[in-house]
């Protein structure tokens, strides 16, 4: 048999993301066991049914009321699928693994490619690594909600971890999730199986048990009709203004889900799957968090009270305070309350070990292609677990350094959240943009193709896009103090300016994007 033949023999019994992969120009490094199942778990657990809602639904109600937290998520939901479609399709075309940062490259064409991946890689690299430090923050003042109300409440004695404490459990679940996407990909693997049971069942208890268990529930027509400004809770009269913000709970949740195509190399059929594991996690999540934000403001029993720093959670998180007054209303004891509270904590800890595997992903793609100081270092693979261990660690200590302001500044959270949403989102942007202004003739479609439709979703999506990172920028609490600054736009500026200073003075003479690593015969093929 001539070697022609086994060539071809070999391309036929392979997987179809692992031809295409090929065709790109890439080896297959990474192990390919992942299902579809497995995908979309992973990609769930990224967005995420609590993580996104729960730590700024008590903001996003101070500014306008019930009614514009309800119905934004419905307007933020409509525009997130023009986005999840225009990925969709160019996750179908490139299943690799360095995702939006190849996708930028290739769509962007040769002489803007390198640009394009250079400004796409470090935009999703510091919004994936911010993100780490959301759920880890998130779930940290969830664990110290669960500490009070078990300990005896605020009002009668109970604990409320300070601010060393809370850093500590803060560097405590980054270091688990670092260690668990090091020695245990195949656990993680089904931590995120659970994960999706975990948030669908719970959040189906959640939404169906509040109303009920609540002594007394709002109207409808407070729900879906109230809008009210609070000046004296945000500083915030103008009405317009209090809308836009209302929103950021809404736009912060619902991304996430391109943490499918970052498990491309190691999904099955990755061509077809990842697409679906896009638009399944943001129709499942789009269903869910109205019911779950639903839920929590018709079992609102005292509005101003949610926000009373002497009250049975110090004031400190509103969802919390939510549960506690619906289960000690009725049966004058705080443990189902802290029960739901170990659902939503579960929901961060998976969320924040799903998003630890995409950072380090991105991560591992970025130094293959020496777009890292040190690359060599950050895109070794562990030689028993096949995993970019070395990049997971690099991911956790940044992270961690994020954190360290927690035992000074009290807008940490705000600030992590901006630079995670407007980095994050920010990279959809590069490729959607590169896709939308290219030719049609040079764009090789996969099994999955919006056709005619693709230029005018890409637009709807990129416009989205730019309006989200824009409102991530603005100030949320008046008056403007040290204490309610929010500091993204300044850690942004500092951060991206040193990452194109280094384009302009150096990276550009040398990084080229995405490195193939087959080489072709002369005959060109792979």
């Amino acid at each position: 048999m001539g070697q022609n033949q086994v060539d071809a023999s070999k391309m036929q019994g392979m997987d179809s993301g692992e031809k295409r992969l090929n065709e790109l120009g890439y080896k297959q490094e990474l192990r390919r066991e992942m299902t579809l199942f497995k995908t979309l778990a992973i990609s769930f657990s990224t967005m995420t049914l609590f993580t996104g809602i729960t730590p700024l639904y008590g903001s996003s109600l101070a500014y306008g009321g019930p009614a514009t937290l309800v119905w934004g998520w419905v307007v933020v939901s409509f525009f997130t699928w023009f986005v999840g479609l225009a990925m969709a399709e160019i996750c179908s075309s490139f299943p690799t693994t360095g995702s939006l940062y190849f996708w930028a490259a290739h769509l962007a064409g040769p002489k803007w490619g390198p640009l394009a991946s250079w400004c796409c890689a470090w935009l999703e690299t510091i919004g994936l690594i911010a993100g780490i430090g959301t759920q880890a923050y998130a779930g940290s003042q969830t664990l110290q909600s669960i500490i009070l109300l078990s300990t005896g409440t605020n009002k009668g004695g109970g604990y409320f971890a300070p601010k060393w404490l809370f850093l500590c459990m803060y560097i405590g679940l980054t270091l688990v999730w670092a260690f668990l996407n090091t020695f245990a990909l195949e656990v993680i693997a089904f931590i995120d199986i659970i994960s999706i049971w975990w948030q669908v069942v719970g959040g189906t208890i959640i939404v169906i048990l509040l109303p009920l268990v609540a002594l007394t529930t709002q109207s409808a027509s407070y729900v879906f009709t109230n809008f009210d400004v609070a000046p004296e809770l945000t500083g915030i009269s103008s009405k317009p203004y209090a809308v836009i913000l209302s929103f950021l709970v809404s736009q912060y949740s619902l991304y996430g889900y391109d943490a499918a195509a970052h498990l491309t190399e190691e999904t099955r059929g990755a061509d077809k799957n990842g697409p679906i594991a896009i638009l399944t996690s943001i129709g499942i999540i789009s269903v869910f968090g109205w019911a779950y934000i639903l839920a929590l403001t018709f079992s609102i029993q005292d509005f101003s009270y949610l926000y009373d720093p002497t009250n049975e959670t110090a004031g400190a998180f509103v969802p919390a305070q939510i549960l506690y007054d619906a289960f000690h209303g009725r049966y004058h004891s705080s443990t189902g309350a802290i029960i739901l509270l170990c659902i939503i904590w579960g929901s961060f800890f998976f969320g924040g070990l799903s998003i630890t595997t995409s950072a380090a992903r991105v991560v591992y793609a970025l130094s293959r292609d020496q777009g890292v100081p040190f690359s060599s270092v950050w895109r070794k693979i562990h030689p028993k677990h096949k995993v970019p261990s070395n990049a997971v660690w690099l991911c956790a200590a940044i992270c961690i350094l994020l954190g360290l302001p927690i035992l000074k500044v009290n807008v940490v959270f705000v600030a992590i959240t901006s630079i995670c949403t407007i980095g994050w989102v920010g990279g959809y942007a590069v490729p959607i943009f590169a896709r939308m202004v290219m030719p049609e003739k040079n764009f090789k479609a996969g099994p999955f193709y919006l056709g005619s439709f693709s230029r005018p979703i890409c637009l709807v999506a990129f416009l989205w896009i730019c309006y989200t990172c824009s409102v991530f920028l603005l100030p949320t609490y008046y008056p403007i103090s040290w204490n309610t600054f929010n500091y993204a736009p300044v850690a942004l500026s500092v951060g991206l300016g040193l990452i194109m200073l280094w384009w302009v003075l150096s990276a550009r003479k040398w990084f080229k994007g995405p490195v193939r690593n087959i080489e072709t015969d002369h005959s060109g093929k792979v």
